[in-house]
């Protein structure tokens, strides 16, 4: 990944701009969480099926709200809007079989690949490329 700062504003959460490709299918851009707390990426349902995403189960989890099961498939992701971004192609994520949940941008791959910078009194969040 080349040197790449990205910088975004968000209000109460840590929310960055992200789109969903799948074959000749995209999502809008999409408020992401961004969530040390979790392993992966984690869309909801409603989100694969527009897509048109074929899924294998994964098993289930334990997660705040409660038990859900996961699904594992692949697609490609865009971090950011306009001029910078960060692509993703042909990464695995996960689908909850819940449609109560927002996507969550989970350590892998983000956390790997950026250095993460919070700024809560500004509301802002940077994402900064690691070499």
């Amino acid at each position: 990944m080349p040197d790449l700062k990205l910088v975004f504003d968000y209000f109460r959460y840590p929310v960055v701009p992200v789109k969903f490709y799948y074959k000749n299918r995209e999502t809008p851009i999409i408020d992401a969480l961004l969530d040390s707390g979790g392993d992966f990426i984690v869309i909801p349902m409603p989100i694969a099926k527009y897509l048109g995403l074929k899924l294998k189960k994964a098993g289930s989890v334990d997660t705040a709200g409660g038990t859900t099961v996961l699904f594992k498939t692949t697609l490609s992701m865009i971090i950011g809007k306009k001029d910078e971004t960060a692509s993703y192609n042909n990464i695995q994520i996960h689908v909850s079989g819940r449609n109560d949940i927002p996507v969550l941008l989970g350590r892998h791959p983000i956390f790997e690949d950026f250095e993460i910078t919070f700024k809560k009194q500004k509301n802002q969040l940077t994402l900064k490329s690691i070499n």
